[in-house]
């Protein structure tokens, strides 16, 4: 069994979660580091989860750290091999001390520099992450993520639905998609209801 697409689930904070992306063989599975943010998770945490894994990469999620801060916190979580940051410098940092890097940013940022951050993404290797706070997104947004994947890969994590996801992949020139985790009910259980959706419709049974 594989996906269908390069798919990437943020915010992982329990082990249920991480199991369920590994049988399910997503590619990252990405956990916050950055002390404060709703999501934290610490390393013992994070140990916790990971060594009951395989099968995926980890990714550790910035959003205000410096390159020299987040690569400090990195010494305490030695499995992760990508980083997402929401700064291009940063990432440019951080790909040299040897991580696959991620630049996440909100769609209506990059509106109207789309073709100058796609051709920098390019030719430093970044993968980009796209938010929005559309859903659906519009016909404008669609143009503008459309511009962007000729250029950079991009990876949607907004207006992503079990009914459309292969069709805005498609449309899109999308090299994959990014769902968010959720939180357990208890331990060991959890309701999954979209991200669990969306995964079955990108299934392909070998």
């Amino acid at each position: 069994m594989a996906l269908r697409t390069f798919v990437k689930i943020s915010g992982i904070t329990n082990l249920s979660d991480a199991r369920y992306c590994a049988g399910m063989y997503v590619n990252l599975i990405g956990f916050s580091l950055e002390e404060g943010t709703e999501k934290f998770v610490n390393p013992a945490q994070y140990k916790e989860i990971t060594g009951w894994v395989s099968g995926l990469e980890f990714v550790g999620e910035f959003d205000t750290l410096s390159a020299s801060d987040a690569l400090e916190i990195l010494k305490d979580y030695p499995s992760i091999t990508w980083v997402e940051h929401t700064r291009i410098d940063d990432l440019v940092t951080l790909k040299k001390a040897g991580y696959q890097v991620i630049y996440k940013k909100d769609l209506a940022e990059v509106k109207h520099m789309e073709k100058d951050v796609a051709t920098k993404l390019q030719e430093e290797g970044i993968l980009f992450h796209i938010t929005s706070n559309d859903d659906p997104l519009t016909l404008n947004d669609k143009e503008v993520i459309s511009l962007l994947t000729k250029e950079c890969e991009v990876i949607l994590g907004a207006g992503v639905s079990s009914e459309n996801v292969i069709g805005l992949i498609d449309e899109l020139n999308l090299k994959g998609i990014v769902l968010e985790g959720g939180e357990e009910i208890k331990p060991g259980l959890k309701d999954f209801d979209e991200l669990a959706d969306i995964l079955e419709v990108l299934e392909i049974e070998e």
